[in-house]
């Protein structure tokens, strides 16, 4: 039998992310007493209680989400690839995938100069037409006095 990789749980039906699983079980009840309270409350906004409660319980998807993905279990050997322990021969791949990558965004970034200027300084010498029509009305407005 091999070691465990984590130790195990107290409650092995709950599994390692209890606190997600107990927040999903708790939405659930409250949204079933929500929903109940709506069905046999005889009150005369029934159908906000029924709306609300059903909501609720969409709503502790998230929670069983976040439990189920947390109980998963993948064996390191796994995750190599993923947690940055590359081998040896993906290197040269990922080498090459980051020079084009920088050689792309540099041309793209160097598109937006103008004559080696900054797109700040572009941006700052450029007369913008509203900006001129402002000027003329508080001029008009001078005139006018």
């Amino acid at each position: 039998r091999p070691p465990a990789l984590w130790p195990r749980p107290a409650c092995p039906l709950v599994g390692r992310c209890k606190c997600s699983f107990w927040f999903a079980v708790a939405h659930d009840i409250l949204g079933v007493f929500i929903m109940m309270v709506g069905v046999f409350g005889g009150l005369v906004i029934h159908d906000l209680f029924i709306y609300a409660g059903a909501i609720v319980i969409f709503l502790s998807l998230i929670w069983w989400v976040f439990w189920y993905s947390g109980n998963i279990d993948v064996p390191p050997e796994e995750l190599e690839d993923d947690v940055g322990m590359i081998k040896l021969k993906n290197r040269r791949l990922s080498r090459v995938v980051r020079r084009m990558s920088d050689r792309l965004s540099s041309g793209i970034r160097n598109s937006f100069r103008k004559n080696g200027r900054s797109m700040r300084e572009v941006m700052a010498s450029k007369s913008w037409p509203m900006a001129n029509s402002s000027r003329r009305r508080s001029s008009t407005r001078q005139l006018g006095r």
